[in-house]
């Protein structure tokens, strides 16, 4: 298959939208509260991109919807494909699934197997990600695979490792953590499942919801900022079903980043079987409701309340009962399916650890022990080359 190339485009980041100022952190965590905050414009440049970028648009001619499709990542862009993978699997007629790049290295024969896939998706916001890199050499060297790489740098490696390539520079950031790259590579590929199923509703209403996150926005991001910067916690637990775990994953991974906190997540019912026992009112337990677990969901809520944890739970509509008893409760409000709604759910867990890391005196732009992208040495002991840096 012929080879192509994805085209650089302008960098230059969107300005953020909303009446949240974000000129109130000076300093320590303002990158990555402009970031937060500029997400809606941010997926208005992706859907705009989409439709206008012949070699995005040929995306939807690269992947098929009848064959099993495999994502590989890390950190993340790994719950960021185990989330799509999910959305997938229930939209179109071909199962999917995600690995950790690290999977695919150790037992690639056995894995290619036992998905099936033909066509594997390599995703790094860097493009320099060590694992992932290594797995599309492995690809191209060994497989008989389809590979797109998806990434907001503009001169990785993977475009030359990858049958092809798509880059998103509008949406990387400048601090270290993934907040709109995360979200926007999610509509990305949204929007992709909505052209593969042929669903006209789901695309128009993927191009509603940024002006509609814009005015969440505005509501909602100071309520959530506040509660972080005045709650004082020593666990945190994120509890998501369905393709709402991997949303809880990438929210217990963004309090550690920003906040150097411990951070755990589980499926939430299973919250239940033995995790509870943490229960306490020196922990938050954040609950992302589904729509097809939401009465258990509430009743798991209300059970910790009375073991004396402290809630938050974001639903998109919620009962009487969990206005009166969450500690804090956020609601999308949106009429729109779930499948639309999981980028917006994300947003809450990014601005709560924001705050409490800003609490603990960090700068969450800068997270210690941390780096934009884990560079390992080579095999032979000498530094990893940063391919196309």
């Amino acid at each position: 298959m012929k080879k192509t190339r994805g085209r650089v485009l302008k960098r230059n980041a969107p300005a953020e939208r909303g009446g949240f100022a974000a000129s109130r952190v000076a300093g320590r965590g303002q990158e990555t509260l402009k970031e937060i905050l500029s997400q809606p414009t941010t997926w208005t440049e992706t859907a705009r991109r989409l439709e206008q970028n012949a070699e995005l648009l040929e995306i939807s001619q690269i992947l098929s919807r009848e064959e099993p499709c495999l994502f590989v990542a890390c950190g993340s862009s790994y719950y960021l494909s185990r989330t799509i993978a999910a959305q997938w699997t229930t939209l179109l007629q071909a199962s999917s699934t995600a690995v950790p790049a690290s999977e695919l290295l150790f037992a690639p024969h056995e894995l290619l197997e036992r998905t099936g896939a033909r066509q594997v998706v390599l995703v790094s916001r860097s493009g320099q990600t060590t694992e992932v890199l290594r797995a599309a050499e492995w690809l191209k060297a060994n497989a008989r695979v389809r590979t797109l790489g998806v990434t907001c740098s503009e001169t990785s490696a993977l475009r030359e490792l990858c049958t092809h390539t798509v880059q998103l520079p509008w949406a990387d950031e400048r601090s270290m953590v993934m907040t709109r790259s995360f979200t926007s590579i999610l509509l990305l590929f949204e929007r992709l499942g909505a052209k593969f199923s042929g669903d006209a509703g789901l695309l128009s209403a993927l191009d509603g919801l940024p002006e509609k996150t814009t005015t969440w926005l505005a509501a909602n991001a100071d309520k959530i900022r506040a509660f972080g910067a005045k709650r004082r916690f020593a666990d945190f637990v994120f509890l998501g079903q369905g393709a709402h775990y991997w949303l809880a994953q990438e929210a217990a991974l963004k309090l550690t980043e920003m906040s150097s906190s411990y951070a755990q997540a589980y499926h939430t019912l299973e919250f239940r079987h033995g995790p509870k026992a943490i229960a306490s009112a020196d922990t938050l337990i954040t609950f992302l409701l589904s729509d097809a677990a939401a009465e258990e969901e509430s009743a798991l809520a209300r059970e910790l309340k009375k073991l004396g944890a402290a809630t938050f739970v974001v639903a998109n509509r919620a009962t009487p009962a969990l206005r009166r008893e969450a500690d804090l409760l956020i609601e999308l409000g949106l009429e729109e399916l779930e499948y639309v709604r999981l980028a917006m759910t994300a947003i809450p867990a990014q601005l709560l650890g924001l705050a409490v890391g800003l609490r603990k005196g960090l700068n969450p732009d800068v997270p210690k022990n941390l780096t934009r992208a884990v560079v390992l040495p080579s095999k032979n002991g000498a530094p990893a080359k940063r391919r196309g840096a």
